[in-house]
């Protein structure tokens, strides 16, 4: 089968960083799937794991966490899918990625695509709503029905791709919900998605927060540096707020006053958890992103890809690697169809 591989980590402008390769066909342990790919998305994630580093992999090694394809064969003990069942799902990063044309991925951690979208569409979502749903209403105590009735959620970054549909999820379960965009294009893209306020994170935050009317908020996401904004959250989170977090420190975090003063709850998201580790409820990823499915199809979400390369190979994934880098991306870039 065709993939996209590294065998070396090196800077995305080297032609080596990626490359296209031949590898055989994967064969399905009890519960997986082996999905025949029809699309892929990239997220920050892939960059991380492709950064320059001095390991050489004995073999190919194929990232890509997040996809829609069709099922192609079925472990012995799969009961939730058959073949020829179109499924989307972010995978497992322990196992080999989604940038080839077949992949193996556990049954508990895949969902029914989302019917009113075609599978680029789709592969935009599972990475970044599973990262919010989880955040949002699994580790901060939240509902995703009328949870957020009567609350304040800033969200840092609101224009790249788990921003992008923590806005539609915090909105629909009532918040008021304040992103954080500076060019005219991502505040639109923000204020499209259900933002109520939009405020620049090139200026002090307190100040735009005061001016709209919101001092201080009952909780904050914030999705793109937590040692830049730690102290400024500190500051506007209301006593006994909280806040989600999903980017690593560059060193340590002073978790003293003002946030054991306000009794501010700090929580960590990492979508892989679940299946890296094999926790007992695995299977909650597959039913969240049913759930997103369902929303989607009711027009209560809307889906997020900006733009889509074709066909999957090196080179495209080199330029989404590249545009995904740059920080200046909006939604999600996916790519589509094997040449």
């Amino acid at each position: 089968m065709k993939a996209v591989a590294l065998t070396r980590y090196l800077p995305i402008d080297d032609p080596q960083s990626l490359l296209d390769v031949e590898l055989p066909l994967p064969t399905p342990e009890p519960h997986d799937l082996r999905v025949r790919v029809l699309a892929v998305s990239v997220n920050p994630v892939d960059t991380k794991v492709r950064a320059r580093k001095p390991q050489v992999e004995a073999t190919p090694r194929v990232l890509g966490y997040d996809a829609a394809g069709v099922v192609d064969a079925v472990g012995v003990a799969v009961s939730r899918f058959r073949p020829g069942d179109v499924v989307y799902y972010a995978g497992d990063i322990t196992r080999a990625g989604s940038n080839a044309q077949y992949q193996l991925v556990d049954e508990r951690l895949a969902a029914l695509k989302p019917a009113s979208l075609d599978a680029a569409q789709a592969a935009a979502l599972p990475l970044v709503a599973i990262t919010a749903w989880e955040l949002l209403f699994q580790r901060m105590p939240y509902s995703p029905d009328a949870g957020g009735q009567g609350k304040t959620l800033l969200v840092l970054a609101g224009a790249g791709g788990v921003g992008s549909i923590a806005i539609q999820l915090a909105r629909r379960a009532g918040f008021t919900v304040i992103a954080t965009a500076s060019r005219p294009e991502t505040v639109d893209w923000c204020r499209q998605l259900g933002a109520h306020h939009v405020i620049d994170h090139r200026h002090p935050l307190p100040p735009q927060l005061a001016a709209i009317g919101h001092a201080q908020v009952d909780a904050v996401l914030n999705l793109v540096d937590t040692d830049a904004y730690w102290d400024t959250i500190g500051e506007v989170l209301m006593p006994q707020g909280h806040v989600g977090l999903i980017v690593e420190p560059s060193g340590a975090l002073k978790i003293g006053d003002p946030y054991k003063a306000k009794c501010i709850g700090i929580h960590w998201e990492m979508m892989f958890a679940r299946a890296r580790f094999r926790t007992h409820d695995m299977a909650e990823q597959g039913r969240i992103l049913a759930r997103v499915a369902e929303l989607i199809d009711a027009g209560e979400l809307q889906g997020i890809q900006r733009e889509t390369l074709s066909p999957i190979n090196a080179a495209n994934l080199r330029e989404a690697h590249r545009r995904l880098e740059s920080g200046r991306t909006v939604g999600k870039l996916t790519l589509a169809g094997w040449a």
